[in-house]
């Protein structure tokens, strides 16, 4: 006879079941022991891993491996929302309650009377909504004698301190952008990149490990502002030189290993022709 108690429970479509998982896992004395001792904190990073993953799969047009990773970044939904629900703050069904409302409250030209509006309009809109929104979440938090949040007073509130950081750096100036703090001219911030690599070979010359840091952040800021000026997106631009240079320094180690060498066993000119033999081959 079959002990039902330890059958694994059955795949399933209904996000019922996965709420139900994720609660067995986190059950004292039966659950997952790794599961058990996670916390806020230390699921974060998966959190933005499993992110990372699906924008990946979408670069990759993989869309059977798009919807498993949707499937991971859901579990980290319900991973955090399982783990406010055992503190008594809130559950899952909360979560989802919230993300509705929002979508319905910002989007007034689909649920609301706001209709026909053309999209520079639905933009503008939507901005309103969520500058009342935080306004509301202000007053909330003063009535209940609450110190205001971090990062939600001044020009710059409400840029995550947990973006990447070009991304962060894009939004950051896009904010000040709005009050005014901002070059009208490309071309000005290219002046501003040739700056900062003179700041930084000068930094190199001290041989001052800290202040070269601190110029190679400016540097990359400065980058970040000249692709959104140029309306390019800086992580994409970068995932997509990642993913050219994987695939010309995999052809330098093809065609070494074509003469049975390793890329640790050739020289640094031999590599370099190879590498331009890549680019002129566009690969």
């Amino acid at each position: 006879m079959t002990d039902n108690a330890s059958s694994p429970p059955a795949p399933s479509r209904d996000i019922a079941a996965l709420i139900a998982i994720m609660a067995a896992l986190r059950t004292p004395g039966t659950g997952c022991p790794w599961d058990l001792v996670q916390d806020y904190a230390s699921i974060a990073p998966y959190t933005i891993e499993e992110a990372y993953e699906v924008a990946d799969a979408i670069a990759r047009g993989d869309l059977s491996d798009l919807r498993d990773e949707l499937g991971d970044l859901l579990l980290q939904v319900v991973f955090h929302a399982r783990m406010a629900e055992e503190e008594g703050r809130f559950a899952f069904p909360d979560v989802v309650e919230a993300i509705t409302r929002k979508l319905i409250r910002r989007h007034p030209h689909v649920f609301g009377n706001a209709r026909d509006l053309p999209p520079a309009e639905v933009k503008a809109l939507w901005g309103e909504i969520k500058a009342q929104e935080k306004a509301e979440r202000r007053a909330q938090r003063e009535a209940a004698g609450l110190p205001p949040e971090a990062g939600t007073t001044g020009a710059l509130a409400g840029v995550p301190v947990g973006l990447p950081a070009l991304t962060r750096a894009v939004k950051l100036q896009e904010k000040a952008s709005k009050v005014g703090f901002d070059w009208n001219d490309a071309r000005l911030v290219l002046d501003k990149i040739r700056e900062e690599i003179g700041e930084v070979d000068a930094a190199l010359a001290e041989g001052d490990k800290a202040a070269v840091a601190d110029e190679v952040g400016d540097l990359f800021f400065a980058l970040a502002n000249l692709a959104r000026h140029l309306d390019v997106d800086p992580e994409a631009a970068l995932r997509g030189t990642n993913e050219k240079f994987t695939r010309r320094f995999a052809y330098i180690e093809q065609q070494l290993g074509h003469q049975g060498r390793t890329a640790a066993q050739a020289t640094l000119d031999e590599m370099e022709a190879l590498w331009v033999e890549a680019k002129t081959k566009a690969r």
